[in-house]
């Protein structure tokens, strides 16, 4: 049985050029020819030619190809193992590769442009991924969400502390006014929850009055949310929630 060039072409997933410059500098001389002229390979040929994309997909240069091929003391048992051998390191690598880039991909669709070490540092203990998620699920493909994606994916190390002690602040000033006894509807906590669609609007997106009052109802409803204001004080959520609505329809009525 013996195949066209066209065919052993079409079977390897290589170009007509190739198999004849392979023919050409002696690395792969096709078993028989037509009566026309016409090369015609055999099973030997098919065989050597997978050893020989083996190697080349391996990165051996053709020339040291040839000579592993040629060598009267190989046997093809050898060659295979060697194959194999190293095809599964380079496995091993390009898996590690795949991981690396995964990761990076991750942190791209976080927004978070800093290194493991940075984000241990200004994150601490709170874990950003906690409200990826969620937040993707809700808004992934609004405007909204994209924008914020592409704000954050800018920020430094410097940005996130900034953003952070500014966060650190108004939760500070929200539990005083709390342990005061002001109430949600006044003008101290409206004046808290215009801070803080000020802040959102700062560091991520254009957030209106009716955006405000939607995250307002998920920082009660959403667990993962309300945690992080009833971690500034009990109630914190809420309260905010109330003040956000009360601040809303004084700005919109």
């Amino acid at each position: 049985m013996s195949y066209s060039v066209g065919q052993v072409a079409g079977f390897a997933g290589v170009t007509v050029r190739t198999l004849h410059h392979y023919d050409e500098i002696g690395l792969l001389v096709p078993g028989g020819r037509s009566h026309a002229g016409h090369r015609r390979y055999d099973d030997a040929d098919l065989d050597r030619l997978q050893q020989i994309l083996f190697y080349r997909e391996l990165g051996f240069p053709l020339e040291e190809v040839a000579a592993l091929l040629d060598d009267p003391k190989a046997d093809p048992r050898a060659h295979l193992r060697r194959q194999h051998e190293l095809l599964t390191a380079r496995i091993e690598r390009l898996q590690k590769m795949a991981a690396a880039v995964e990761h990076a991909m991750e942190a791209r669709r976080m927004g978070i442009n800093l290194t493991p070490e940075e984000r241990f540092e200004v994150f601490g203990d709170k874990d950003p991924e906690a409200h990826a998620e969620e937040a993707e699920r809700r808004w992934g493909g609004t405007d909204a969400y994209t924008e914020s994606q592409r704000r954050a994916a800018t920020y430094t190390k410097d940005d996130w502390q900034h953003m952070q002690a500014e966060v650190a602040s108004w939760g500070e000033r929200y539990d005083d006014l709390m342990a005061a006894g002001e109430p949600s509807s006044g003008e101290a906590a409206m004046a808290m929850a215009e801070e803080h669609r000020r802040h959102i609007t700062k560091w991520f997106y254009e957030c209106t009055y009716e955006a405000h009052q939607g995250l307002a109802d998920m920082y009660v409803s959403d667990e993962r949310f309300k945690q992080f204001y009833e971690s500034m004080r009990p109630g914190l959520a809420e309260h905010l929630r109330e003040a956000i609505t009360a601040n809303a329809a004084r700005h919109t009525a």
